[in-house]
C-alpha cells in the first residue's frame, strides 16, 4: 500500500528519495517546464497519503517510482487515476513502464497517459528526448464530470509479441513488443505532468 504523509519541496532534474512516512524505495524525477509560454504554475510539487493511493499536487512535471517494481517478460502494470479538478490546458498523467536510469541523464522509460480532453499518448523518453508513437482521442477515456473530476484506469499488458494500452477494461491501442518501442522490461510507475491535480490508486505490477 502506498502512505505518503508529507509536503514535498522537489529540485529540478533530480531523482530524490520520498522520505519520512513515505513508502521505502519510493523516489521523484521533477522535469520543470522549458516553456516560457506554458511554465509550472508553482515551484514545488506537493504529494500526501490519501486512502490506498496518493495525491500529487502539481506544480512541476514528475516520474514517480520504486525500483523493487521491475517488470519483465510478460506482465501487467495497472493503476488508477483520479483527476481532481480540470487543468487550465490539455496536460496528461498516466503509466510509464521499461524503465531505466531514471535518475541519470540516460534515462529511458515508455509513457501512457490520458488528458482531460479525452486523448491519450503513448510516447517514448531517451534521455531528454521523447517521440510520439500515437496520440489520439477515444470514448474509454473519461472525461470530467459537472463536479469537475474524472476517474480512469490504465493498464498495460504486455504478453508475447504485443503491447495493449488499456482505459477502463478497453483496449484502445496495441503496438508489437519490439521494433518501433523500446525495451519494456524496466521499472514501472507513473507520471503527472504540470499543473495537474492527480490522485493515484491501486497502483501494481503482475
Amino acid at each position: 500500500m502506498l502512505q505518503f504523509g508529507m509536503i514535498l519541496i522537489l529540485s529540478v532534474l533530480t531523482a530524490i528519495p520520498l522520505v519520512a512516512q513515505a513508502p521505502e524505495g519510493w523516489q521523484v524525477r521533477i522535469d520543470r517546464s522549458r516553456s516560457a509560454a506554458d511554465p509550472d504554475d508553482v515551484p514545488n510539487v506537493r504529494v500526501t497519503s490519501v486512502g490506498r493511493g496518493f495525491r500529487v499536487i502539481g506544480g512541476p512535471a514528475g516520474a514517480y517510482w520504486n525500483s523493487a517494481h521491475r517488470a519483465r517478460g510478460n506482465f501487467t502494470v495497472r493503476g488508477t487515476f483520479r483527476l481532481m479538478k480540470p487543468s487550465g490546458h490539455t496536460n496528461y498523467y498516466g503509466l510509464i513502464f521499461g524503465g531505466d536510469a531514471l535518475e541519470g541523464a540516460k534515462q529511458r522509460y515508455i509513457y501512457f497517459l490520458i488528458a482531460q480532453d479525452g486523448t491519450f499518448i503513448v510516447r517514448l523518453r531517451t534521455g531528454e528526448e521523447t517521440r510520439d508513437v500515437t496520440r489520439m482521442p477515444h470514448p474509454a477515456v473519461r472525461q470530467p464530470g459537472a463536479d469537475g473530476t474524472s476517474r480512469n484506469t490504465l493498464e498495460v499488458r504486455v504478453a508475447g509479441s504485443q503491447i495493449s494500452y488499456v482505459v477502463n477494461g478497453t483496449v484502445v491501442h496495441t503496438t508489437p513488443r519490439s521494433g518501433a518501442t523500446v525495451q519494456t522490461d524496466g521499472i514501472a510507475g507513473v507520471r503527472i505532468n504540470h499543473l495537474l491535480d492527480v490522485q493515484v490508486e491501486d497502483f501494481s505490477v503482475s
